[in-house]
């Protein structure tokens, strides 16, 4: 009898004290030390980020063939005077030349240019009565040659004679590009003709050297006609300045997963720079390019981009688009970051310690170069049957460092700030004892995944990238965005800023050209 009561009293003590601890803890207020001060940072400056679009302009040789078959007349005609009007009355030469197809190749940085001509010369006309003493010296002053002997004393009051033109007509053009938005096409142009033979009375002679002179004079005037419409050609400059205007503006970069919150890429060209043209076997490159300003804003802008009156030329290069931005992450949205890693856990996560540790809260703050990560917790101790514990709010401080490879921002540095190290009365064993697994789960758990926000950003660029794709019926444009890294991170008292480059290539080939 007296064992059961010595029982049931012991019983009824320990109830009583287990009752006395619980309603301490209802009762008692949280355990939190005051937090750390934190100074307010000045806000980040506007960031820009300089961007490099440097586009290769392809313009096929067969493109510029048929563009040159369209412009170029298919037929030439001309007269020659008449070299001895002392011994030939009413001398008529005439000259006729068609054109065949053109050709185009390149090599070396050189555009070749070819064509066959044909035609015909004809030499019509009379010997004068008193001509025929003088006929050796005029025929071989107009024929060449010794037909005056062939040809003897024939008494000749009218001849008609016709030749054969065959040859071809060559161009080259070493182009450049001048830095006020021309073309310089350098040309030079060469004609070659056949021996061909002219047959007056019965005997045939060689003209080539009758024709050449006045075949070249047309191809030469032609040739320099041509190089001064090109030199002072402002279609480079036009289509410049008009896609140089469609790049200055604000672009709506829509988030799916917040419709509200509507943020804008504002580009900005800032100068033109271009690479001397390229000439291989198939094609004719020009590469083009800008420098621009770019950065993320919470509002549509007009920026003002006055178009430059020059080109910069720069060294040959590979062709690149390269696009800077800078995207802010308010720390609100940190803090559901880390609310989902951290809270609701309980650490050490295998249950292995003496003392448990559930985080209700996590929130993060800013202060000079480092983040304060602040954690509502509940630590009890394991080891009794009345799991002594307490809620308090333990202050971590920690340097963010960003892993671009992962595309995270992790913690390093992980220090307990000294406010937290105050006394916990009754409890504080407990929480003391939670503050190793503490800092371990913030070192491995706090971690701000930023893969989202940059899957994000590389969509939202590879739209606008994928904006300048057309197809119409002068060229075909192909553009994309390849990869995005993260290359640096900022932080004020209100947001971090996580720097995003995003590179790809854009190719234009120019499928039909205007006439020349």
């Amino acid at each position: 009898m007296r064992l059961k009561t010595i029982v049931i009293a012991v019983v009824g003590v320990a109830a009583a004290f287990a009752v006395s601890l619980k309603a301490m803890d209802w009762l008692a207020p949280n355990q939190s030390p005051p937090p750390p001060v934190v100074a307010k940072l000045p806000p980040l400056p506007e960031a820009t980020r300089d961007s490099t679009l440097l586009v290769p302009i392809q313009i096929p040789l067969k493109a510029i063939g048929d563009a040159a078959e369209r412009a170029a007349p298919r037929n030439f005609a001309g007269k020659a005077p008449n070299p001895v009007p002392q011994l030939l009355q009413d001398a008529d030469i005439n000259w006729t030349a068609a054109r065949g197809v053109i050709t185009a190749s390149g090599a070396q940085n050189a555009l070749a240019m070819a064509t066959p001509i044909t035609g015909k010369l004809n030499v019509t006309g009379s010997l004068s009565a008193g001509a025929r003493g003088a006929l050796n010296d005029a025929l071989g002053s107009l024929l060449g040659g010794n037909v005056a002997k062939q040809i003897g004393a024939i008494n000749i009051k009218s001849f008609k004679a016709d030749a054969e033109i065959r040859g071809n007509v060559g161009m080259t053009s070493r182009p450049t590009l001048t830095a006020n938005w021309r073309i310089e096409p350098n040309l030079t142009a060469k004609v070659d003709l056949g021996d061909t033979n002219l047959s007056i009375a019965g005997v045939r002679v060689s003209v080539p050297a009758q024709t050449k002179p006045a075949i070249d004079q047309a191809v030469n005037e032609q040739l320099a006609a041509l190089q001064q419409r090109i030199r002072n050609d402002p279609l480079l400059e036009q289509n410049a300045r008009r896609e140089w205007a469609k790049m200055c503006r604000s672009i709506p970069l829509q988030n799916p997963s917040a419709p509200q919150s509507q943020l804008w890429l504002e580009l900005k060209p800032t100068k033109a720079i271009a690479v001397q043209p390229a000439i291989d076997a198939s094609n004719v490159t020009l590469m083009l390019g800008v420098n621009a300003e770019t950065r993320i804003t919470a509002s549509e802008t007009k920026p003002q981009c006055p178009f430059p009156a020059t080109i910069e030329l720069v060294a040959p290069r590979p062709a690149r688009v390269d696009i800077g931005v800078p995207v802010d992450l308010p720390f609100t949205d940190i803090n559901k970051i880390l609310a989902a890693q951290l809270a609701g856990k309980t650490f050490p996560e295998d249950k292995s310690s003496a003392v448990a540790v559930t985080v209700k809260r996590a929130t993060v703050a800013a202060a000079g170069d480092r983040l304060l990560i602040s954690l509502v917790v509940d630590a009890k101790e394991k080891r009794s049957w009345f799991g002594l514990g307490a809620d308090a709010t333990v202050h971590i401080w920690g340097k963010p460092v960003l892993d671009a490879k992962q595309q995270t921002v992790r913690l390093t540095d992980i220090k307990l700030a000294v406010e937290s190290d105050a006394a916990y009365g009754l409890f504080g064993a407990a929480t003391r004892a939670a503050i190793p697994y503490l800092e371990k789960a913030v070192a491995e758990k706090a971690v701000i995944d930023l893969k989202p926000l940059a899957a994000d950003a590389r969509q939202q660029i590879g739209g606008v990238i994928a904006s300048l794709q057309k197809k119409d019926d002068g060229a075909r444009v192909e553009a994309a965005i390849n990869s995005l890294r993260l290359a640096g991170i900022a932080f004020d008292s209100t947001k971090l800023r996580v720097i995003a480059e995003a590179s790809g290539a854009v190719k234009v080939t120019v499928t039909t050209l205007p006439a020349f």
